[in-house]
């Protein structure tokens, strides 16, 4: 029986266009290409290792002829609407009293201040209330699909994995889940959404 849910943010619950930073690129005079010296710096910032600051600074390689605050629009550029239905039905989920609820984000120190703002302190605690335990990567210097970072939330709460159902719209970090023994949903983008979560509830 499944007792506790864990949910990714981007994707399940707000929309996000991830093809951004690469269409800007060439608008801003190169061309994205994430040599692994970029990628250790994404990775080191959604962890908290470095700064916005440095973080901007790194991106200037990848748009040299862009400002520092255009820059940071593009990187947020890639958080779109949070749909009120889904809001809704976290909402509603949490009012139950059925499961308990935890996020767990890989996000950044950019981009959840920019949705702080966006939506307003009403709605942000509103679903950010929904949630026994709020998990972004950049505040536990963890992230997925790291092993590490799992085992981090089930030893903190107690939790036994296969009471534990995780969903997540990226394969690789179902799959670091699914290792560890948590039942998982691999939301397809386009195709599912996290309203139908119950009729994907394992029963056993």
């Amino acid at each position: 029986m499944i007792n506790n849910i864990i949910f990714d943010f981007g994707d399940i619950f707000i929309n996000l266009d991830k093809q951004i930073i690469f269409r800007e690129a060439e608008k801003f005079g190169g061309a994205l290409h994430l040599t692994p010296e970029i990628q250790k710096i994404l990775d080191d910032f959604e962890i908290g290792e470095i700064s916005p600051d440095m973080f901007i600074s790194a991106l200037q390689e990848v748009y040299p002829k862009a400002t520092t605050r255009q820059i940071e629009n593009i990187w947020n550029g890639m958080l779109l609407d949070f749909p009120d239905y889904r809001l809704d039905f976290i909402t509603d989920l949490a009012k139950e009293n059925k499961y308990r609820l935890f996020l767990l984000s890989n996000t950044n120190a950019l981009h959840i201040p920019y949705l702080e703002k966006k939506w307003g302190a009403e709605r942000f605690d509103r679903f950010k209330n929904c949630f026994e335990k709020f998990y972004l990567s950049q505040e536990i210097g963890l992230r997925k699909p790291n092993a590490d970072i799992f085992e981090f939330v089930l030893d903190e709460n107690g939790l036994k994995t296969d009471e534990t159902f995780f969903i997540d719209d990226s394969k690789e970090n179902t799959d670091a889940a699914e290792k560890l023994g948590i039942r998982c949903w691999n939301l397809q983008v386009g195709e599912e959404d996290i309203v139908d979560l119950k009729s994907r509830l394992p029963h056993v």
